[in-house]
């Protein structure tokens, strides 16, 4: 069976690293471990972390957010059926559509919208308005660029590219835009592009810690080694529990000859990982 990545989490998603590890930390999903130790998520995570923050958002009470959600793991189909998963809110129902079976998962005074497809071997999971909120209005076309450059990737770097620019010219205070953007351009061995990226990042999205770990990944390999330190002790100044950020300190401080530094960082990896793994 599929699993997913922090990363395909964030690309599908939608969530940055720390609000996945804050719904994991609180008990609404418990990924499995790769080989590395990373987190990784089956289909049912995917779509009861997406739930999770949707009902966090709506104010829901903890207790009741717990229950739905196991209510709604209880119900979700091993994998994704071919003719797709639609999880709404029916009245005061939770209901989840495959095919044309529904099912009821919970009652519950809140609306839910999540439509579940596959289209080219990609997985997406789009939310839809909320009806009852938004009856007789008529909300204006956008066009989803963030969507379109992840579907992209694979297939169409170039394209990819270009609608990433568009989506933080259309958002450029998203993080998440700007810092696949940066990657796809270093993937792609467009480095000097992708340092011009992640400066630009910054200064109109502000500091975040996978923003700035990803500007120290490129520093590294633009040969940088003081810079790309920096990088990746401001990203820990935004997420002490970056764990590969404490990791490839490690490793940097080695090579710099500066043990005691290395080691520190190598003991708060080892605690993360650990401490993550109970």
């Amino acid at each position: 069976m599929r699993s997913y990545s922090v990363r395909d989490v964030e690309r599908v998603l939608r969530l940055s690293p720390d609000t996945t590890r804050a719904l994991i930390k609180a008990g609404f999903v418990k990924p499995s471990r790769g080989a590395r130790r990373e987190y990784r998520f089956s289909f049912q995570d995917l779509i009861v972390l997406r739930a999770a923050r949707a009902l966090i958002d709506a104010n829901i009470p903890p207790r009741r957010i717990h229950r739905a959600l196991a209510s709604l793991r209880r119900e979700l189909p091993e994998s994704l059926p071919l003719s797709g998963l639609s999880i709404s809110a029916v009245g005061d129902r939770v209901v989840v559509r495959e095919g044309e079976s529904h099912r009821q998962v919970d009652n519950g005074q809140y609306l839910l919208g999540l439509d579940v497809s596959v289209h080219n071997g990609v997985l997406s999971v789009v939310e839809h308005g909320r009806a009852a909120e938004t009856a007789g209005t008529t909300p204006p076309p956008t066009h989803d660029w963030f969507s379109q450059a992840l579907s992209l990737e694979s297939s169409d770097p170039e394209a990819a590219l270009a609608a990433w620019a568009h989506a933080v010219a259309d958002d450029p205070r998203n993080p998440a835009a700007w810092t696949n953007w940066g990657r796809l351009l270093h993937e792609q061995g467009q480095t000097q592009r992708a340092a011009d990226v992640y400066q630009r990042a910054l200064a109109q999205a502000g500091p975040d810690p996978l923003l700035l770990f990803n500007q120290g990944v490129l520093l590294e390999d633009l040969g940088n080694p003081a810079a790309a330190v920096a990088a990746y002790q401001s990203a820990l100044d935004e997420d002490p529990d970056l764990a590969d950020c404490h990791y490839n300190l490690a490793r940097l401080y080695e090579s710099l000859g500066k043990p005691q530094h290395a080691i520190r960082h190598l003991g708060q990896y080892r605690r993360l990982v650990s401490s993550d793994s109970r």
